[in-house]
C-alpha cells in the first residue's frame, strides 16, 4: 500500500433529527449557524459553532427520540467550564431557565469536572470533554476516601462518566442510611443535594421532602454564611424542582470545600480543579467563530 497523505481531514457526525422545528430552535439558542436546511426531497440540515460542525438527517422509522439511543458526539477541548457557562447562559437566555431534565436539557457542571453533556430536542448526546481529564476512573469511589465521601464519589462517576442517575441515586440513598451518624456534616450536605438535584432530573418524588427537610435543618447547625443558608433553602424550594441547576445551589456551600480537598490531593480521585472551573469562575465565556449562513440552495455534497 502507497503512503497516505493526512493533511487536513475532518470528521463531521450525521445526527438523526426527529423535528427540523425544534432542532433549529434548540440549536439557535446554542449560538449554532445554520449552514445548510433541507427539508425535500429529503431532510438535511448542517449546523456550526467555533470550531466544529453538526449535521442531521431523517431518523430511523421506529425512531424514539425519548430513548436517547440515537447519537452521540464528543467535542474535546481544552476547557471545558468555559463552553457549559456560555452554553447555560445562552439557554438561560432564550428558554428562561437552564433546563436540566427532560429534552433538550443540559447536565451540571462542578468545580473540578472535566465533562457535561447536552441533550438535543431528538435526544442526541453532544458529550464535552477536557482534554487532559483522567485516563482511568476509580469506578466504586477513590480509593482514598471512606464512607459517605466514597460514596459521594461514586454517585459523581455514575452521573457524570455512565449518565446512570438511577444508579447514582440508589448508591447515594443506601449510603447516607449507613454513614449519615458518622459522616462530617459537609458531607451529608452534599448527599442530601445531590439526592434532590438526582430525583429532579429523574422526576421521582419519593423521599424528596424529607430530604428536603434534613437539609434545611442541617444548614441552620452547621457553620454556613447566612448568604450560603439561604442559598441552600432556596436550592430545595419545590417551585424550582424543574431546574436542577437551580435545585442543587445547595452544593454551593460545601463545593469550595471540595476544591481544597482536590488541591490538597484528597478530593475526587486526587484531580486538581481543572482550568475550565477556573475560567468558568473567572466569568469566562465563549463565541462562536464560525462562518455565517452560506448558500442554501446546494447540498454539502455536491
Amino acid at each position: 500500500m502507497g503512503a497516505i497523505t493526512r493533511a487536513n481531514e475532518t470528521t463531521v457526525p450525521v445526527l438523526p433529527c426527529a423535528s427540523v422545528e425544534e432542532t433549529l430552535e434548540f440549536y439557535r439558542a446554542l449560538g449554532f449557524a445554520v449552514t445548510y436546511q433541507q427539508t425535500r426531497p429529503y431532510l438535511y440540515l448542517a449546523l456550526e459553532w467555533s470550531g466544529f460542525a453538526l449535521h442531521f438527517g431523517r431518523p430511523p422509522e421506529d425512531f424514539d427520540p425519548s430513548r436517547e439511543e440515537s447519537g452521540c458526539c464528543l467535542v474535546l477541548v481544552d476547557e471545558v467550564g468555559a463552553y457549559h457557562a456560555e452554553f447555560s447562559r445562552a439557554l438561560r437566555a432564550s428558554y428562561g431557565r437552564v433546563p436540566a431534565k427532560g429534552q433538550p436539557r443540559i447536565t451540571r457542571f462542578r468545580p473540578g469536572a472535566s465533562r457535561f453533556t447536552l441533550v438535543d430536542p431528538s435526544g442526541n448526546s453532544l458529550l464535552f470533554i477536557q482534554r487532559d481529564e483522567p485516563e482511568e476512573l476509580e469506578y466504586g469511589g477513590s480509593k482514598s476516601l471512606t464512607g459517605l465521601a466514597k460514596a459521594l464519589d461514586n454517585a459523581r462517576i455514575l452521573s457524570e462518566f455512565k449518565n446512570d442517575d438511577h444508579a447514582a441515586l440508589r448508591v447515594l440513598t443506601t449510603a447516607l442510611r449507613r454513614h449519615e451518624a458518622t459522616a462530617p456534616p459537609v458531607d451529608v450536605t452534599r448527599a442530601l443535594a445531590t439526592l434532590i438535584e438526582l430525583a429532579a432530573v429523574l422526576e421521582e418524588d419519593e423521599g424528596v421532602d424529607e430530604w428536603r427537610h434534613r437539609l434545611t435543618a442541617l444548614t441552620a447547625l452547621t457553620a454556613l454564611t447566612a448568604t450560603d443558608a439561604t442559598d441552600a433553602t432556596d436550592a430545595t424550594d419545590a417551585t424550582d424542582a424543574t431546574d436542577a441547576t437551580d435545585a442543587t445551589d445547595a452544593t454551593d456551600a460545601t463545593d469550595a470545600t471540595d476544591a481544597e480537598r482536590q488541591r490538597a490531593g484528597e478530593g475526587h480521585g486526587g484531580a486538581d480543579r481543572s482550568p475550565a472551573a477556573e475560567e468558568s469562575a473567572r466569568g469566562t465565556t465563549l463565541r462562536p467563530t464560525g462562518e455565517g449562513p452560506r448558500d442554501t440552495d446546494r447540498h454539502p455534497a455536491e
